[in-house]
């Protein structure tokens, strides 16, 4: 009987990552492995789990396990500065959408067909609205911009008070109704009424300081960490020293030019959103073509 965690021992020896055959572990996860829900995109993950710095990646056929720097839970600034700084974020959600839309199997077709007959063509016409959603993002950043910051977020901040009102009203149980509870989302109401007045140059300051910030700290982390050498940064030395030298001029460009950076932030947006719209319609149209060949024979 072998379970996941007697495998990971490398991990403390300055090995970056294991992989482990899932025929080999025998045990289920323990109840200590908790469910990541955000995380650095990886190809081929069906679902990902933490047990404090263990993070496992699982796929369809292995474990893929490696040891964060810092716990999420206890240091969730320091977590996000160094094991997630914001262009390996955005450079490996590109990794993973392109290495998806080239996996051309289908894995359980059988499955497939008989609980999917007429998914194939949601993902397509899914696909093509975000392919045309992500190129008006490309050719129109700044008032897309505009319209979220102007009325999307404050909206968004008026419902979620407004819920945060009735929610103490709908309890079934009295006892836990409290008019704190009722404040505070009185209070997130105002806010996000307020913040429809706020001017747009206010959110863009405030943008660019919590995205400069966080690239300003992940250079400097990064950069101290190379300096050590290589056993210092077993996930990829010359990786994370590309990633600070980028990192460091970018988010003081930032703040000289703001309305450049936020361009280029949201056409990436546009892209990620075009590749995602592109491998949902080439997923239905492999489906499709599979559909056929199995009613055809």
């Amino acid at each position: 009987m072998t379970r996941l965690d007697d495998f990971l021992q490398p991990l403390s020896q300055g090995v970056w990552e294991v992989e482990i055959p899932k025929e080999k572990v025998t045990e289920p996860l323990g109840a200590e492995w908790l469910k990541s829900d955000i995380n650095v995109p990886s190809p081929e993950t069906i679902a990902s789990y933490r047990k404090g710095r263990f993070h496992v990646h699982e796929t369809e056929g292995e474990w893929r396990v490696h040891l964060d720097r810092y716990d999420p839970k206890k240091n969730p600034i320091l977590h996000l500065i160094d094991d997630a700084p914001l262009l390996l974020m955005i450079g490996d959600t590109f990794i993973t959408l392109i290495s998806d839309i080239r996996r051309k199997e289908f894995k359980d077709t059988k499955k497939v067909l008989q609980e999917q007959k007429r998914e194939w063509h949601l993902s397509v016409f899914a696909g093509i609205f975000l392919l045309l959603f992500g190129f008006h993002i490309i050719l129109n950043p700044l008032n897309i911009f505009r319209g979220v910051f102007g009325f999307i977020i404050p909206a968004a901040i008026s419902v979620v008070g407004l819920l945060m009102i009735i929610a103490p009203f709908r309890a079934k149980n009295s006892e836990s109704f409290t008019w704190t509870d009722v404040f505070r989302g009185v209070a997130v109401l105002i806010a996000g009424i307020v913040s429809f007045d706020l001017s747009l140059q206010l959110w863009v300051t405030v943008l660019m300081a919590v995205l400069g910030l966080w690239m300003l700290a992940s250079a400097l982390m990064l950069l101290m960490r190379v300096k050590k050498g290589r056993s210092a940064v077993p996930e990829g030395f010359i990786s994370r020293m590309i990633i600070a030298v980028i990192s460091l001029p970018l988010s003081v460009y930032m703040f000289v030019e703001p309305a450049t950076i936020i361009g280029i932030l949201l056409i990436t947006l546009g892209l990620i959103t075009s590749l995602i719209g592109l491998l949902l319609f080439v997923n239905g149209i492999r489906l499709w073509r599979v559909m056929k060949r199995q009613i055809s024979s």
